[in-house]
């Protein structure tokens, strides 16, 4: 499901990514591909590593690495690739 707004995503509040799983390589890896591409697209955005199991597990999240957009899960079990990224977030 998508949501409007009035202003496009770059002149909204802050936007808040979560990325999801206990510190291994994948996980890593993503938050990596996850910061490439707010810088890309130059939007601003707030990314936080979720490293608890409880509440990665009250997002509903059960396979790591996983991407949190504004509350919606986009990715869970894989990597995302950047372009994926710049598209949830553009």
């Amino acid at each position: 499901m998508l949501v409007s707004t009035d202003k496009p995503k770059q002149m909204r509040d802050n936007m808040e990514i979560k990325v999801c799983g206990p510190g291994c390589a994948s996980c890593d890896k993503t938050e990596k591909v996850v910061k490439a591409a707010v810088a890309a697209k130059g939007v601003e955005a707030t990314v936080i590593k979720v490293t608890d199991f409880q509440e990665i597990a009250q997002l509903g999240i059960f396979s790591t690495p996983a991407v949190v957009v504004d509350g919606q899960v986009k990715s869970v079990g894989n990597i995302p690739k950047q372009s994926d990224v710049e598209g949830w977030i553009s």
